[in-house]
């Protein structure tokens, strides 16, 4: 084991414990294809699944595996074009058994942030579907939630702002300069403290650079 790898292990038991105090399940994977298989194994067959604009799990090929299953249900919202489309799909979401996302940030004390642009995401999160699966590369791990914070709004939000291509100041110059933009990509900022359910909330996290 590297000393990379040893500190990920150590930090990622810590974190666990802290999240397991926040009544959330939660679990260490080294790489991004045990997460892949940690995720599958969370899922019972004859589920219902969707996720939020999440690269991390599109980039870890999440999607591909749980629809290669055949056992599941798949909501998946890049199949729909219209504008009225995807808005009938994230109100499907609100009835998935699970939920797939990831976070812009976590505290090391297992605080979890999350800004949105639309509100689909972080109200997904807050109530709705049976079961909320966080996958979350290490690099997004914060010292503090003010850390978790920073990093959400300065890191996060402007590649996302990219990523989407809207028309804000942080698309322009790559920097957070708390807009009130009409597209503005923080336009709802959410804490997940504590899972109010005990394991509605299950966080995977993994020991790789994962999304942004």
């Amino acid at each position: 084991m590297t000393p990379q790898e040893e500190r990920n292990q150590r930090l990622a038991e810590l974190m666990i414990k802290n999240l397991n105090r926040r009544n959330m399940e939660a679990f260490y994977c080294a790489t991004g294809k045990e997460a892949v298989k940690k995720v599958s194994e969370l899922i019972a067959d004859g589920s219902t699944v969707t996720w939020g604009g999440t690269a991390t799990v599109r980039d870890l090929g999440i999607p591909e595996a749980l629809k290669s299953r055949g056992t599941l249900e798949v909501l998946d919202r890049d199949t729909v074009d219209t504008p009225a489309e995807k808005e009938a799909m994230y109100l499907r979401a609100f009835t998935a058994d699970v939920y797939l996302t990831s976070a812009n940030a976590i505290s090391e004390d297992g605080v979890i942030v999350n800004i949105d642009g639309n509100g689909n995401r972080v109200a997904a999160i807050t109530w709705g579907p049976k079961k909320v699966i966080f996958v979350i590369g290490l690099n997004k791990v914060a010292q503090t939630v003010e850390a978790a914070l920073a990093r959400a709004r300065s890191t996060a939000s402007p590649i996302n702002a990219q990523r989407f291509d809207i028309n804000t100041p942080c698309r322009i110059d790559g920097t957070c300069h708390n807009c009130n933009s009409p597209e503005s990509i923080c336009s709802y900022i959410h804490f997940l403290r504590n899972s109010r359910t005990k394991g509605r909330h299950v966080v995977v996290l993994v020991g790789e650079d994962l999304g942004y």
